[in-house]
C-alpha cells in the first residue's frame, strides 16, 4: 500500500521544501529547519502572540445567540422542501407501514397468548 503525499493524517504532511506552493515565507528556526504547525504555535504563544483580536475575539452572550439563530435560518434556506404531493405520498407510506407492523404484532401476540393458554390451561 502506498502513502499519499500531503495526507492530513500525519503532522509531517504538507508540501516539501522546493515543491509548488512552498515559498520563502515558510517559517524556519535558527538552524534553517522548517517549523511544524505545533512548533509555530508554541513559538507564537511564547512570544505573547496568542491574544485573540478582531473577528476571533470572544463575543457577548446575545451576539452568540444571534449568530446561532442566523446560522439556523441560513441552513433552513438550503433545505429542499418536499412538494405537497410528495408529502402526502411519504405520509401514506409511513402510515401503511405502521398499520402492517401493528397487524403483525397483534397477530403474533394473539397467537402466543392462545398458545400459552392451551399449554398452561
Amino acid at each position: 500500500m502506498t502513502e499519499t503525499t500531503g495526507s492530513t493524517a500525519t503532522p509531517e504532511s504538507g508540501n516539501p521544501e522546493g515543491a509548488d506552493g512552498a515559498d520563502e515565507t515558510t517559517p524556519v528556526d535558527a538552524d534553517g529547519k522548517v517549523l511544524s504547525r505545533r512548533e509555530r504555535k508554541r513559538a507564537n504563544k511564547a512570544s505573547g502572540g496568542d491574544q485573540k483580536s478582531g473577528k476571533r475575539a470572544k463575543k457577548g452572550l446575545f451576539a452568540r445567540i444571534g449568530l446561532f439563530y442566523r446560522q439556523i435560518i441560513a441552513e433552513l434556506r438550503k433545505v429542499v422542501w418536499p412538494s405537497r404531493s410528495d408529502l402526502i405520498q411519504y405520509t401514506s407510506v409511513v402510515v401503511t407501514f405502521v398499520v402492517v407492523i401493528m397487524g403483525l404484532v397483534y397477530g403474533l401476540d394473539t397467537g402466543f397468548g392462545k398458545l400459552s393458554f392451551w399449554i398452561f390451561g
